[in-house]
């Protein structure tokens, strides 16, 4: 007996020994070189290696940890890995506290793969300690975002490309362009990317992508939320402290830099201008909420090792100056979310401000139009053999085209449930009523709209809107919708909720049931009380005559005469071109 029982606590011991060997030869054994360099850098990691990697990060040191977080329209969860040198988790409310965090959004378009694999090594070296790790700066990463588009590789649909080898697609499972989803958000992959963001509010934000476009110099280009939208403290600080302060610090390291390329089928040495990022975009949406956001831009032609490089070297700069003025950030964000209050002028579209510009030394190729041998016309040709520093014309200022005066709150009746699903997954406060109310608002009346003639991103998307404006008294009905504007929302609610704002969700076709007239007329039945309503409105007669009298087409259009006073009459319907939203004063 006692044999066998000396015997039984050998095998345990030698169990438990070998169990912690294995943990050991583990962690030895992982080899943290990423894809990337072990192709020399000619190759990028695919969605399962990607997230392998980072599953073996988190394993393996305690400042890593990595969650799903939502679904995508492949079927597959995000994921979002934390990286925070203290290593006391990642617990979003507890960070926020004493950190700033940066959201580091990749692969957004999968064929677009410098951050991926740029990312994955910035967090390896970061957690071995092989550069100065920040101390009260949390980096969050979306390893790959368009989990679709990044299962879904090839190697020929990037046809302006230099490497990698073989990449993702840009559309995703569904074959939207991610980059134009986020308020809208048709897609799982933006509704899940909304719970990201309200769950970890990022102080600074970074999209990594790769450009199409012109021929220069350069490998990076940035692009910085347009600082005139962006607004307020925040806005300057973002284009004469931020921005300047990236270019001097990547120069220091033997990185040129310039602002993103904006031309097409020209060169840029006549000038360009700076990109206006709407909320369709991920800046533009980040900017809703005061988070300072850039895209890291590297240029198509250049050699993949060296793009990836140049990514790493741009975050590392980004979190050092994080880093640096972090404080001065909280402070700026803090004041910003009190710049914008009900009674205020809000600016919702924009335009460029031609009687201020800047000036870039700008590294270029000579490039001219010459004939086409294969389609005899002209075409766009660069000489490498010639490149050139120049001064050119750079028109980053923008200036407000249409503002509107915030009010106090918006009412939506419960109806609309696709738009209040929205508002509730971007963490907007309301209350419902409780009673039946009746309220003297300012409603809308939607005077004027173009469509596009074809489709973008699974829409015929509005622009050009304008509104008609008038005080009513409107019934609301138990459980509609009171949204104040005294919220950390507000820029949200007013560049949604307004119909004339470029990415409203009445231009995304959100409330295009109303546009459609339900209720109309059989000419030979309307024609008779037609007839009777002008006797018996004689100002109504009038206002029927000079239109007659100055409007050709009407007075020759025996339609259009019956249906103008049909929308003259208590018979037209209430509800066509009504915007269902209420502006409460």
């Amino acid at each position: 007996m006692k044999k066998l029982l000396v015997l039984a606590l050998l095998l345990v011991a030698c169990g438990n020994n070998t169990e912690k060997q294995n943990s050991k030869i583990k962690n030895v054994e992982i080899d943290f070189t990423t894809v990337f360099e072990k192709s020399e850098g000619f190759e990028t990691a695919t969605y399962h290696e990607t997230i392998k990697y980072y599953k073996d990060l988190a394993d393996s040191y305690p400042e890593i940890s990595i969650q799903e977080i939502g679904s995508t329209d492949s079927g597959k969860p995000l994921h979002i890995v934390t990286l925070n040198m203290k290593g006391s988790g990642d617990n979003f409310e507890t960070l926020r506290q004493t950190n700033r965090i940066i959201l580091i959004n990749n692969g957004i378009h999968p064929g677009e793969s410098d951050g991926i694999d740029a990312t994955m090594m910035l967090y390896r070296d970061l957690a071995q300690r092989k550069m100065n790790a920040p101390e009260n700066t949390v980096l969050v990463t979306v390893p790959i975002y368009n989990v679709g588009g990044s299962l879904n590789r090839n190697t020929t649909t990037r046809t302006n490309q230099n490497g990698p080898k073989e990449y993702g697609f840009r559309g995703n499972a569904r074959n939207y362009d991610l980059n134009r989803d986020f308020i809208k958000a048709d897609t799982k992959n933006a509704k899940a990317f909304t719970q990201i963001f309200h769950l970890v509010q990022p102080d600074v934000f970074i999209d990594n992508h790769v450009s199409n476009g012109a021929d220069y110099q350069y490998t990076l280009t940035h692009l910085f939320t347009q600082h005139n939208k962006l607004g307020g403290r925040l806005g300057e600080f973002i284009h004469t402290e931020m921005m300047p302060t990236l270019e001097q610090k990547l120069e220091a390291k033997s990185w040129d830099i310039t602002p993103y390329v904006n031309v097409f089928n020209r060169t840029p040495d006549s000038g360009f201008t700076q990109f206006l990022d709407t909320p369709r975009y991920s800046t533009g949406y980040t900017t809703l909420f005061n988070t300072l956001g850039m895209m890291i831009e590297t240029h198509m032609l250049k050699p993949y090792k060296q793009r990836v490089e140049g990514t790493y070297e741009l975050m590392k700069s980004i979190i050092e100056i994080t880093e640096e003025q972090g404080k001065k950030i909280t402070q700026l964000r803090n004041a910003q979310a009190k710049l914008w209050t009900a009674g205020d002028t809000y600016p919702l579209t924009w335009a460029v401000d031609t009687s201020l510009t800047s000036t870039l030394k700008f590294k270029g190729y000579e490039g001219e139009m010459i004939p086409s041998e294969f389609t005899g016309a002209k075409r766009l040709k660069y000489d490498r053999s010639k490149p050139f520093t120049k001064d050119i014309i750079y028109q980053n200022y923008f200036k407000a085209t249409d503002s509107i005066t915030i009010p106090k709150a918006y009412i939506i009746p419960q109806g609309w449930y696709t738009v209040i699903n929205l508002l509730k997954l971007n963490n907007v406060e309301f209350t419902q009523f409780k009673n039946d109310t009746t309220l003297t608002v300012e409603s809308y009346k939607i005077g004027s709209y173009e469509t596009r003639k074809s489709p973008y991103e699974g829409h015929y998307a509005h622009y050009k809107t304008s509104v008609n404006r008038s005080i009513d008294k409107v019934s609301f009905r138990k459980g509609d919708y009171l949204i104040s504007t005294n919220q950390k929302s507000i820029r949200y609610l007013l560049e949604t909720l307004e119909p004339s704002a470029p990415d409203s969700f009445f231009n995304w076709n959100f409330f295009d049931t109303i546009l459609q007239q339900k209720e109309g007329f059989s000419p030979y039945v309307w024609e008779d009380k037609a007839e009777q309503l002008l006797k018996n409105n004689p100002k109504l007669q009038i206002e029927y005559n000079i239109k007659i009298s100055y409007d050709e087409d009407f007075a020759n259009n025996w339609y259009k005469q019956l249906d103008w006073l049909h929308k003259q009459s208590k018979n037209y319907e209430k509800a066509h071109m009504q915007y269902p939203v209420y502006r409460a004063k």
